[in-house]
């Protein structure tokens, strides 16, 4: 298979949340660099295997970075909003107030809890698009945002309880990872992104297409079993 031209690996499911936004800082700007040179088929849900970039683990990848991209691009640079302990309920009740929408072509507002709402929602929308692209069963293309919204309210219930930022602070420094509005994030594009480098790569039978398709042996179980494209970097 053809690796990404973007060759560096991502630093797996998560980290610190600092490293984590960091890293993102670096590769998405990269990412898109990459699409406008021409160097990669865009939106990653249209490669096929013998494109640049059509290996299982880049498509996973670079379908979130896809999303990924309106949140960095909020003006402001007020991304403590997003990782920030005592910013997180300033940022959900910001999202939780903002209307849902339907776009990925936004105009921010110059409000930073309604911009990066706005470009979560756009991200959100984006991948939503790329499903129905790539043949996501119906089913799973449906209620996204909705989805969502259920876990960031848990999110809030979870930082209206007494302690809940230090009771982060020792979360971070287990290696665990606190509902932080970063990862909430993250975490839904990176598995909704896993259902669409599925179904761009596989088909509508995982099991049929391993058959039809050269592909290791063993890539179909490491896949499902997956929680980041990182897992995969070995392939």
């Amino acid at each position: 298979m053809q690796k990404s031209p973007a060759a560096k690996q991502p630093p797996g499911a998560f980290g610190q949340p600092e490293v984590l936004l960091e890293d993102l800082r670096q590769r998405v700007p990269k990412y898109l660099a990459d699409i406008d040179q021409g160097r990669l088929i865009y939106p990653a849900c249209k490669r096929t295997l013998a494109d640049a970039g059509g290996d299982l683990g880049s498509l996973w990848d670079h379908t979130r970075l896809e999303a990924t991209q309106y949140l960095m691009a909020v003006p402001g640079g007020e991304f403590g909003l997003l990782i920030a302990p005592g910013r997180q309920l300033e940022m959900i009740d910001g999202y939780l107030f903002q209307r849902p929408h339907e776009n990925t072509v936004i105009d921010f507002t110059g409000t930073a809890t309604a911009d990066f709402s706005i470009a979560i929602l756009a991200g959100l929308n984006w991948l939503t698009h790329c499903a129905h692209l790539a043949g996501v069963p119906l089913p799973q293309q449906s209620g996204t945002i909705r989805n969502f919204r259920k876990l960031v309210t848990l999110a809030q219930r979870w930082w209206l309880m007494e302690g809940a930022v230090e009771r982060c602070g020792q979360m971070l420094a287990n290696g665990e990872q606190p509902p932080l509005m970063l990862n909430l994030v993250w975490s839904e594009y990176t598995r909704l992104a896993k259902q669409i480098a599925s179904a761009a790569i596989f088909g509508g039978s995982i099991e049929r297409s391993a058959q039809l398709v050269a592909l290791p042996a063993d890539l179909v179980p490491r896949f499902e079993a997956a929680k980041d494209p990182g897992d995969l970097a070995e392939i």
